[in-house]
This record gives C-alpha cells, structure tokens and sequence, in this order.
C-alpha cells in the first residue's frame, strides 16, 4: 500500500472518529444539561413547555404544549386521507407498501399514498424532534437568566429579537421549510421510487407494488430491460453532446467577441445589438421555428431543391436516415442559439483585462499574439470557468433542444430511448408517456450522481477555485 493510500485510509478513519466523537458529545451534552436543569425543565423533556409555564413564559410554553399534543395524537389516531392512515400507521405501511389487494367491494391499497405519506410522517417526526429540543432549551435558557439574576424573556421580546439581533433566523426559517416541503420529501420521494416495482404494470390504486432493492440498478449494468440495453448508449451521446454543445459555443463565443472587440471593426455597438436582439427570442420559440425551416418539406429543402443542389428533400432532425444526421443538425442549431450568450459575456470579460498587464508585456518585447496567448486567452478562461462547467452540465439536463427539435428520435426499433434522447428527455418519456417510475427515477438518481460528480470534481481542480486571487 502506498503513501497516498495510507493517506486516504486515515482521513476516513480521522473523519469516522470525528462523527462518533459528535454524537458523543452530544449526549454528554444532554446528560449534563438535564443534571443541572429545575425541576420544570426536567419535566419539559416530557411533557414540552412546562418549564416556560413555571418560567412565567405562559404563551411559549403553551405553544410548545399545543404541538406535542397535536403530535401525539396525529400518531396515535393516525387519520386517514384518501383510504389511507397517515400517523404512526403509515410507518408500517412504509414497510409493506400496502397488504390488501382488493377485490370488487374493497378497493385495493395506495402503495404510491403509503410510500408519501410514510416519508411525509419520517419528515415530520424529524421536525418534531427538533421543536422538542428547541422547547428544552428554550427552559433552560431561563433557568440560566434565573440564576444570573435576569427575568426570562417573555413572548414579545423574543419575537423583537427575531425582528433585530435573530432577523437571520426570520428570513431563513420560511426558506428551510420550503426546502424541505419542496424539494428535500420530493426528492427522497423519487430516490424511493428507484428501490420499487412501481411502473405500468403496478398503477397506484389497482395493484400493489413492492420494494425491490437494487434490482432496478443492477439492471442497469446486466443489460435487462429498457434501462440495461439503452442506458449506456444514451448516456454516451448525453455526455458527447455536452461536451460538443458547450465548446462549440464557448470557442464560437469566444471568437465573435474578439473579432467585434478587434481594432479597426466598426459599428461595435450595432454588431452586439443585433446579436443581443437574438437572445430576446424565448428559445423554445426559435427552436421551434428552426424546427420548420428544416423540416422535410420546409423552406430550406424547398430552397436547395428550386436551385438543383440536391434531388430530394433532405431528413434532417426526427426522419433522418442516419442518427448522426439529427446530432449534427441539433448541435449546429445550437450553436446558432447559444453563441450570442457567450459571445455577450465574452465581450464584458475582454473589456475588463487590466490593461497594465498588456503594458507589462509590451515594455518585456512581447508581440501582439503572445499576449493574446499568455494574457488575453488565460485570463477569459480563467474568469468563464465556473461558466463553463455550468453550461457542460446544463447541457446535460438541456431537455428543450432535443424535445422541440427531434422529441428523440430517429426512433430505436423496441426500444423508448429514440437515437437523439438525453438522460433527461429519457427520463421523461419513461414517466410521463410509459408511466415506468421506477426506471424513470434510476435515471433520474444517475444522472444526478453524474452532474454532482463532474461539477465537484471539475471545479475543485480548476484555476478559478485553486487560485481564487490570481487576477485580483
């Protein structure tokens, strides 16, 4: 084993420590804390607000009552929504996913509703326990004021605190449970979905489904299924067409910038209106007008037809003969929609060169190339890189392109994932159309797994992040 292996080894093993060393504390924390509490704030570790009460902080500690009790009884009685519990029962149905299935008088049981609201319940379990601590420590914070001589803070101070000194906690709480409401239980929700059998064959609400574990993954990698014979071919041309997608516009960019910045060119300001005026078009607007300009019998085959340069009208996008016919027409519409973006950016970079770096290199004999090779081309690229990845990786997920242009096709005999598809249109022919939720959410999680890995790994490695102050 080598140095750097050693290395690796105990950084986990440090990290590892460090964990368990938390939580450690944690409970010496709270053993400490309960020692040394009144007797009200002992009591608030069951029965949530009573120590505000003895404090004198009759609203708080009423409030901190009100949502245990709601709580408790939630999953006590555990009502149900649609035929379906939701308390402490839908633990358990986690678990099943749903034991009846049904007949002509009772209908058979929502394992898509157990699944939500098992999660749903898991979510709100978690905010529970973060109000009980925040009800212990909210008492013992008094008993701390007491001891100090101090009177406890009542109701309208705290709420003052939260209007100055706490305004942060104000305006961030909102935001954080619109995370978790909108985007943390949805996204566990659809990682879920990928360790099921929830697709065609199982609709929610006529037939149960079932965990399954890694089977749908494994799939992936054995060629069974849609998902195994189409998800490498599609991945393949996903990362061929961002990586296509993203330098073609960036260096075409990059170009028109410099030659409407060059020396000698005139009506700069006219040239970047007219480029400018291209953006202001909603895309899906210009690519569906592309989309008919090029369609067999649209005005460009009509065009080159008149004039005897070709025969027969030429499939371009979705009726190509040949797959990559549809990729390089898709990658030159691109092209012609995305290089004004880099182009406009381009431009402010270029201006903003510290000129005293030209200077520096003219007074040193350099030549008008080699400064643009050692100062001009460094600098852009080192100010476009975060640019860069974030375009190579919304090229990844760029679902309008492919779905206005082809909607995927050339179509593959058997198969969903059509010869243009990327992971993210895939994804939605899956869902949407096909109604495989499972497979559709194993994409959904690699391609994920994908973008979050070249975003970290890209970055952390680029100039940008490494030498932050370079061109300050």
């Amino acid at each position: 084993m080598n140095n750097e292996d050693n290395a690796d080894k105990k950084g986990f093993l440090s990290a590892f420590h460090k964990f368990f060393n938390k939580i450690k504390e944690l409970f010496v924390a709270f053993a400490k804390r309960f020692k040394d509490a009144s007797t009200g704030t002992k009591i608030s570790h069951f029965v949530m607000g009573f120590g505000n009460i003895k404090h004198k902080q009759i609203l708080k500690g009423i409030i901190f009552f009100i949502v245990q009790l709601g709580f408790i009884s939630l999953m006590v009685f555990s009502p149900e929504i649609n035929a379906t519990p939701f308390g402490s029962k839908s633990l358990v149905n986690l678990i099943t996913l749903g034991t009846e299935a049904g007949d002509i008088s009772n209908p058979t049981d929502n394992s898509m509703l157990m699944l939500l609201f098992g999660i749903v319940t898991i979510g709100m379990i978690l905010l529970f326990v973060m109000t009980y601590f925040a009800s212990i420590r909210s008492s013992y914070k008094a008993d701390l004021d007491i001891r100090e001589g101090k009177l406890p803070t009542t109701f309208k101070q705290d709420l003052q605190a939260l209007l100055d000194e706490r305004f942060h906690i104000a305006m961030l709480t909102p935001a954080l449970i619109g995370i978790l409401v909108f985007t943390l239980l949805p996204t566990i929700f659809m990682i879920s979905i990928a360790f099921t059998n929830f697709d065609s064959l199982h609709p929610a609400g006529q037939v149960l489904f079932d965990w399954v574990g890694f089977e749908n993954f494994v799939n992936v990698f054995n060629g069974t299924g849609e998902i195994g014979h189409r998800f490498l071919p599609v991945l393949g041309w996903t990362i061929l067409w961002a990586f296509l997608a993203t330098f073609s516009n960036y260096i075409g960019g990059i170009l028109l910038a410099l030659l409407i910045n060059r020396k000698g060119v005139k009506g700069k300001k006219v040239w970047r209106t007219i480029f400018i005026v291209t953006i202001a078009l909603p895309q899906f607007i210009t690519l569906l007008a592309m989309r008919n300009l090029m369609a067999d019998y649209g005005p460009i085959n009509t065009f080159m037809v008149n004039i005897g340069l070709i025969d027969e009208p030429i499939n371009f996008l979705a009726n190509a003969a040949s797959p990559w016919v549809a990729r390089i027409t898709i990658v030159v519409i691109n092209i012609w929609i995305g290089v004004p973006f880099t182009m406009l950016m381009t431009s402010g970079i270029l201006m903003n060169v510290p000129r005293d770096l030209y200077e520096a290199a003219q007074i040193d004999g350099a030549t008008k190339r080699q400064a643009f090779r050692y100062i001009t081309i460094p600098y852009v690229v080192f100010v476009t890189t975060p640019y860069l990845i974030t375009s190579f990786i919304g090229n990844i997920t760029n679902f309008n392109i492919i779905f206005l242009l082809t909607g995927g096709a050339p179509n593959v005999p058997g198969y969903i994932a059509g010869e243009t598809d990327l992971l993210i249109t895939w994804l939605y022919k899956l869902t949407i159309d096909q109604n495989e939720y499972n497979l559709g959410a194993v994409v959904g999680i690699l391609t994920f797994i994908i973008t979050a890995t070249a975003t970290l790994l890209t970055y952390t490695r680029s100039k940008s992040f490494k030498e932050e102050d370079a061109f300050q």
